[in-house]
């Protein structure tokens, strides 16, 4: 991936024009940690860009930045820019392009991801960043009260590195969050929901929840019931315990969290409540509860039956043996068998299914 950006940004130094390698990317090659997220950032404007890249994709020109597709990866590359006056705690008003790197540096959020490379593949390190990734410290770029009140998303972008890397917060981050926490109300759900995404889906999950709740900021994002959460290793599991209505979800996830919370108030190990809802939603409500999760697989797989056409009569026999053209009684007599079978009151045979239907027909 170094490669290929590198080709990348001296192909716009062929052009007359600085470009640099910005951000996650060279932040993550110096803790070696794989990335194929690479940021561009030049003094080249995007009609420039678009000259050099025919193809590139105009796809935020107001705020200065392209998307290129190149040898099947994607890169986004912004203009060196100043942004002007914020208006919403998220967005600049305007920006103007301007040819100095450093001060395009100085309007980003913290110091590890303002290291640079550079067309040789050299380390730019104007604000001394890699000081910041050497000691494990997240600190915003300036002041964290201005930063955090021109873009308050920097927040939860502050949790989240400070997680997923297993560094920790500069105490004036700290500080400041107390401060201005107040600022994630401004925020629309869709923007905060990415962030928390990114860390609820991550191995780190645990330690971002902890995080939150350490600042006190489950009351800004609306997540009630955090002290739910047992189990950090799956995202949808982590929304379930949490259970708000604030936050948008697609149709299979507001299935599945609304499963999760039905069986969370039922019995996880019961044939009944296994069968109806399957494993994954019962491990899910059932881990957050304390339930070793091998004794609800094991129970599950013990089931006689994990499905209705797992049931060794067919509707066809269950006419023939009653006499009836097909009708409503035959998903009355399936949901009978389902909850004999599953209680034990009768085996799975076809002989013992067959004598029971033909007394069926006469209770």
């Amino acid at each position: 991936m170094k490669k290929i950006s590198l080709e990348i940004i001296n192909k716009i130094h062929d052009y007359g024009y600085e470009a640099y390698v910005i951000g996650g990317f060279v932040r993550d090659m110096l803790l070696n940690i794989p990335s194929e997220d690479v940021d561009i950032t030049t003094n080249a404007t995007p009609m420039e860009l678009k000259n050099i890249f025919p193809d590139a994709l105009m796809e935020n020109e107001s705020y200065g930045a392209v998307a290129l597709y190149y040898k099947n990866y994607r890169f986004d590359i912004t203009t060196y820019r100043k942004d002007l006056e914020y208006l919403d705690n998220r967005h600049p008003s305007s920006i103007l392009y301007i040819n100095d790197l450093h001060e395009d540096l100085l309007r980003r959020d913290f110091t590890i991801n303002t290291i640079c490379m550079d067309i040789n593949g050299e380390v730019v390190d104007l604000l001394k960043g890699q000081v910041d990734l050497h000691n494990h410290v997240i600190k915003t770029v300036i002041d964290s009260d201005i930063s955090f009140n021109r873009d308050a998303l920097r927040i939860l972008r502050a949790i989240r590195f400070a997680a997923l890397l297993d560094f920790r917060l500069s105490d004036e981050i700290i500080n400041s969050i107390k401060k201005n926490k107040h600022l994630l109300k401004k925020i629309s759900y869709q923007r905060k929901k990415m962030e928390l995404d990114k860390i609820f889906g991550s191995n780190k999950a645990k330690e971002g929840i902890a995080l939150i709740k350490k600042l006190d900021l489950s009351d800004e994002l609306d997540l009630p019931n955090l002290d739910r959460i047992k189990d950090f290793s799956d995202i949808v599991g982590i929304w379930s315990m949490i259970n708000t209505d604030k936050y948008q979800f697609s149709a299979s996830e507001k299935d599945l969290i609304k499963k999760i919370n039905i069986v969370y108030n039922l019995d996880n190990l019961n044939n009944e409540v296994l069968y109806k809802y399957g494993l994954y939603v019962n491990i899910i409500a059932g881990i957050n509860k304390g339930i070793n999760k091998i004794d609800i697989i094991h129970k599950y797989e013990s089931l006689p039956i994990k499905r209705r056409e797992d049931i060794n009569l067919l509707a066809k026999e269950i006419c023939e043996l009653l006499n009836k053209k097909p009708g409503s009684f035959i998903g009355k007599i399936y949901n009978d068998l389902e909850s004999l079978i599953l209680n034990e009151k009768i085996k799975n045979d076809s002989l013992e299914l067959r004598e029971y239907v033909k007394r069926w027909n006469n209770e």
